[in-house]
């Protein structure tokens, strides 16, 4: 498995890493992200535009509101890749100049 700058991009925002950080928890909605992060209404729907679109997060409608439910195998998929790079990173495995 490989790493993806562009998902590892999407991960690296501040603002995503703490949405994710309160999905972690419970199923939320746009307006309880803004409550929560002081984020305007804007700036959090466009965040949790991209981190549907890396499949960070699923959507549920609800009324006339949509929840938002973090997808723990994404960022499991992550994590190998991670773990997987640091154990390549304990090899002694050098190449001759």
């Amino acid at each position: 498995m490989s790493l993806d700058a562009d998902v590892l991009k999407v991960l690296a925002d501040p603002l995503r890493a703490q949405i994710l950080q309160l999905l972690s928890g419970e199923a939320l909605c746009t307006r309880h992200l803004v409550d929560e992060t002081g984020a305007t209404q804007s700036n959090v729907s466009n965040h949790l535009k991209m981190l549907r679109e890396a499949g960070f997060v699923d959507t549920e409608p609800c009324g006339r509101f949509t929840y938002y439910r973090l997808r723990p195998d994404a960022l499991r998929r992550i994590a190998d890749s991670l773990n997987e790079l640091a154990d390549r990173a304990n090899s002694d495995a050098r190449r001759p100049c």
